[in-house]
């Protein structure tokens, strides 16, 4: 499945990289923030490659088809030194060959609470087109 989805960050997670990385710079120097960076990076590779990978988890406390990825999942193939990693991505498949990352947000946040409504409407249309894929494939199978 490598390299078979693109990302797509909402305005919101672009909002949290920047939070992150100021926050990491100020508080542990330039090299923690480009070492947290790496690892943000290796994260989202790893969900690109496979969303639905082990370790991730779907959310259906916050809705169907929200998943989460823990960034410590990617800590040993990220070139960084990040001992502990503290976020979570929250993402979900707008279309086959997508993932829309929401938020990135700290481990100890309630996720429902950081949700932005623009996932909910996305994720309402992509239920509705499946719904409506799957009507249309049970249509064009019933014999005439």
């Amino acid at each position: 499945m490598a390299n078979s989805f693109s990302i797509t960050l909402t305005g919101p997670a672009r909002n949290d990289l920047l939070q992150i990385r100021e926050y990491t710079q100020r508080t542990y120097g330039r090299a923690a923030a480009d070492a947290y960076d790496a690892l943000l990076r290796q994260a989202f590779k790893d969900i690109r490659d496979d969303p639905y990978r082990p370790g991730s988890k779907e959310r259906s406390e916050i809705g169907g088809n929200i998943r989460s990825f823990h960034t410590s999942l990617s800590r040993k193939r990220a070139s960084s030194y990040v001992k502990a990693p503290r976020h979570f991505v929250l993402y979900f498949i707008p279309s086959d060959n997508e993932v829309a990352v929401s938020r990135v947000l700290h481990d100890a946040r309630d996720l429902a609470r950081h949700l932005p409504e623009k996932h909910l409407d996305q994720l309402h249309k992509f239920k509705e087109k499946r719904e409506s894929d799957i009507a249309k494939k049970g249509r064009s199978k019933r014999p005439r």
